[in-house]
């Protein structure tokens, strides 16, 4: 069966030729990688059949002890940084100081979205190419991949040169807090680096990779007005009401907000009457009211993704200007919370997309492009990008049907991918 699922089909992308572009090291870097397949899909069975839901501390750290063995082996020094002070399991953490050269931060995660009540826990076949499991392309593929160009380094005698810091966090499908606890390992290691490289699978797509990531902040609209029979509603003494006050507020957003480029703001909860009763911790609420009582009390939650730091606080601003323009008797504030910062496309992520794309295709795999921030989701090489000279994401293993249980990893995506590292790595390094 492995011998099957070797078998190549992804044209441009798994071709094995060697290219007269390619140094000798890099010739056997790309022959290490072919030739230790087998042994990467059987690596990832074991990871995927190891339930890491966020919440699952247990089984978070069976999967970080499964991998440090594995970073160790390749001359690392490995620690796990205990999570209990933001209430997850916590981070693996490896470092390789071997020389003067660039420092590297190379980026994974070990939990996925599927916790142990979900139905979807095991790896399996759907063809020789395709296999099916929780969080195979997000982003236990990932963590392989980045082995793999490592182990190809170190049999090309290139990684004992090379200063790497490994972050591979347990909280990234659901952040722990406070924020400046829980990603403190990535924002270390991103304050030594000067190159950041994540292993989330982009967007499925092996033409691209993202040098540019949407940021994810919350906001909480809480609104008040004067409670009093609905026969009053209007008059000087009672206004609006609550509930008006916050169509105004949301339509007003709608309207002002939606030519900025590439940004989005999405009120997901809304709750309005005489009493309201909010629990975050579970997205839930409550509300009461009649139809013949202006409404007292209105809540409404929501996310801005914004794509660089400037955009943020530019709508930030117009989101407050826009509340504190009041109804007649009604009062409303906006909360704006923490959240993952925008992964901005800066000159200097472009040079290193532009620098994989050569490796690409001197490997005879193609040009990279970069993927249309609309399609990229928040992720932590965002924390890391404003503190590192370039940044990319998106080098793990290709799949579709990500956070489902139809999430698939295309196998024969592996070995071009670790290749793809390994040779950009490499060249990083030799600059």
């Amino acid at each position: 069966m492995i011998r099957t699922l070797l078998a190549l089909s992804f044209s441009a992308m798994l071709s094995q030729t060697v290219q007269a572009d390619l140094s000798d090291a890099e010739m056997q870097m790309a022959a290490h990688i072919d030739q230790t397949q087998e042994q990467a899909v059987k690596l990832l069975e074991e990871l995927v059949n190891i339930n890491s839901g966020t919440m699952n501390f247990a089984g978070v750290r069976k999967v970080a002890d499964r991998l440090a063995p594995e970073f160790e082996a390749l001359g690392f020094n490995v620690r796990f940084e205990d999570g209990s002070a933001f209430n997850r399991a916590g981070h693996l953490v490896a470092e390789l100081n071997g020389g003067a050269g660039a420092k590297i931060m190379l980026i994974g995660h070990l939990d996925t979205v599927f916790e142990p009540d979900s139905p979807f826990q095991k790896f399996e076949m759907v063809d020789e190419n395709i296999a099916r499991g929780p969080g195979i392309s997000d982003m236990k593929g990932g963590n392989v991949i980045m082995l793999q160009a490592l182990r190809a380094l170190k049999a090309a005698g290139e990684l004992d040169k090379m200063n790497i810091r490994v972050v591979i966090t347990g909280d990234e499908e659901l952040s722990g807090r406070p924020l400046d606890l829980s990603k403190k390992a990535l924002l270390d290691a991103a304050k030594w680096a000067d190159i950041a490289i994540g292993f989330e699978d982009g967007d499925g797509n092996p033409a691209t990779a993202n040098i540019s990531r949407r940021g994810s902040v919350d906001w909480t609209l809480r609104i008040k007005g004067n409670p009093a029979h609905s026969s009053q509603v209007f008059s000087e003494d009672v206004g609006a009401g609550a509930i008006y006050e916050a169509s105004r507020i949301l339509n007003s957003f709608y309207t002002e907000l939606r030519s900025e480029s590439l940004l989005t703001f999405n009120p997901g909860r809304i709750l309005g009457g005489t009493a309201v009763e909010h629990n975050p911790a579970d997205n839930s609420g409550s509300a009461f009211g009649k139809n013949n009582v202006v409404a007292e009390h209105a809540l409404v939650t929501g996310d801005i993704r914004a794509v660089s730091p400037q955009q943020l606080e530019r709508v930030k601003d117009k989101m407050r200007f826009i509340v504190g323009q009041h109804l007649p008797q009604t009062q409303a504030v906006i909360e704006i919370g923490e959240g993952y910062p925008p992964m901005a496309p800066t000159e200097g992520n472009k040079k290193l997309l532009s620098l994989l794309s050569q490796v690409s295709q001197d490997l005879d795999q193609g040009q990279v492009t970069p993927v249309n921030p609309l399609n990229a989701g928040a992720a932590d090489v965002s924390f890391a990008a404003a503190h590192v000279d370039m940044a990319i994401d998106g080098l793990g293993l290709k799949g579709t049907g990500g956070h489902t249980v139809e999430e698939k990893g295309h196998l024969d995506a592996l070995p071009a991918q670790a290749k793809r590292a390994a040779l950009l790595m490499h060249r990083l390094t030799q600059r």
